[in-house]
């Protein structure tokens, strides 16, 4: 009787049960926690190598500005895996559910996307127009963690 290979573990990426949901914000938290991780890496450089740029007394806003979307990046991407997790535990993909996924996902962009444009260009160490973006991203987070809560 010939031996027949053993049969390969399905590819995770393609199983018919796996929730596209989940899915999509596991590679958004993966990527972001990359991307703002090389974000954390460049200002760490800039920082080594004492570019005035960045470190002058008169550019502190724009440090500040920077550290905090390489901070809030960073854990956008650790809220987004956190949420795969949740959609994978509970199962539940309503529309509240995918309410608060959309504005995660707009949330990762708008709140450290409107920190590092406020500090590209300041005034008088006022940060610049793009910090108009963070106070929406941060009440998308909030609606986001609302949703969740109220629909887990």
């Amino acid at each position: 009787m010939p031996h027949s290979p053993e049969p390969r573990p399905p590819d995770r990426r393609t199983t018919p049960g796996a929730a596209p949901l989940a899915a999509r914000h596991l590679r958004l938290g993966w990527w972001s926690i990359a991307l703002f991780g090389a974000l954390g890496l460049i200002l760490e450089t800039l920082h080594g190598f004492k570019i005035g740029a960045y470190l002058d007394v008169s550019n502190e806003t724009r440090r500040l500005m920077w550290t905090l979307a390489h901070a809030h990046g960073t854990l956008l991407g650790l809220a987004h895996i956190g949420f795969a997790w949740t959609v994978t535990m509970t199962e539940r993909e309503g529309r509240r559910t995918r309410q608060a996924s959309s504005a995660l996902a707009a949330a990762s962009v708008l709140l450290p996307g409107g920190f590092f444009l406020g500090g590209i260009r300041f005034y008088a160490g006022d940060p610049g127009i793009g910090v108009a973006l963070v106070p929406v991203g941060a009440a998308l987070v909030l609606y986001a963690a609302v949703s969740s809560a109220r629909e887990f």
